[in-house]
């Protein structure tokens, strides 16, 4: 994939360019729908929300019942998202699916809550979110070059976590921009079921979190952990396991 500054300043119409960056067909129907649901992200109050509740579940995927949408969500490639049952996305959240080769990029199975302002960003990457998961406000969750994340059923997430896979570039050339190095595969992140991940934590590429684990805030994970595990600190370290409560 393209990155974002070169596909939306090479050749091509801008209308293309469009289509390729912000709504993922070259269907012009699909276009038309896109155009006129963007229209609904706006309208406050009941109205917009019945609205959205009513047309938008067409620009998914896959879109199951009962979901709720707030208003200004931003969707990119709506069509490669898909939506289990009972789910709700709150005011501001961003919802980025780019992708080059796959359809089945970002995943939230039924009942999954994201706050005001989560972010999910793929670059070639995928998310998905296990049932019954929430995710509080602010929170970033990205994934880049294949480095997929993946959060289990019933994972609750503090405000302003950050989580990615794909996040570091290779570096091995002074004479080469950092930039243009390309990103070093760590093979994503894994977060197993039942974890408690507190505010302004980051897990970084890499890591899986066994389930019943407890991240304290403001832990930056670096390393995996076993099921259980108490983490806190800057790198997170175990400093307990809850087998012993």
């Amino acid at each position: 994939m393209k990155k974002t500054h070169d596909a939306i300043t090479g050749k091509g119409s801008a209308f293309r360019q469009y289509q390729d960056v912000i709504v993922g067909s070259t269907s012009l129907l699909y276009f038309f729908y896109f155009e006129f649901c963007l229209m609904l992200s706006i309208i406050p109050g009941a109205a917009g929300m019945i609205l959205r509740k009513l047309c938008w579940p067409r620009l998914f995927k896959g879109c199951g019942k009962g979901v709720l949408f707030g208003t200004n969500i931003v969707l990119r490639h709506p069509n490669r998202i898909e939506i289990g049952e009972r789910v709700v996305i709150s005011d501001g959240c961003i919802l980025d699916a780019r992708h080059s080769d796959t359809i089945d990029v970002i995943k939230l199975d039924d009942d999954v809550m994201l706050s005001n302002d989560v972010m999910f960003s793929c670059k070639n990457g995928s998310i998905e979110i296990g049932k019954n998961t929430g995710i509080n406000a602010k929170t970033i969750i990205q994934s880049t070059n294949d480095c997929h994340v993946t959060l289990g059923c019933d994972v609750i997430v503090g405000q302003r976590a950050f989580i990615v896979g794909g996040g570091t570039y290779n570096t091995e050339s002074l004479e080469t921009p950092i930039r243009l190095q390309g990103i070093r595969p760590d093979g994503g992140v894994e977060i197993g079921d039942n974890v408690w991940i507190g505010g302004n934590v980051s897990v970084l590429g890499g890591v899986r979190i066994g389930h019943g684990s407890i991240l304290a805030a403001a832990t930056v994970m670096t390393k995996s952990v076993e099921p259980f595990s108490l983490c806190r600190g800057i790198p997170g370290k175990v400093y307990g396991t809850r087998k012993e409560i």
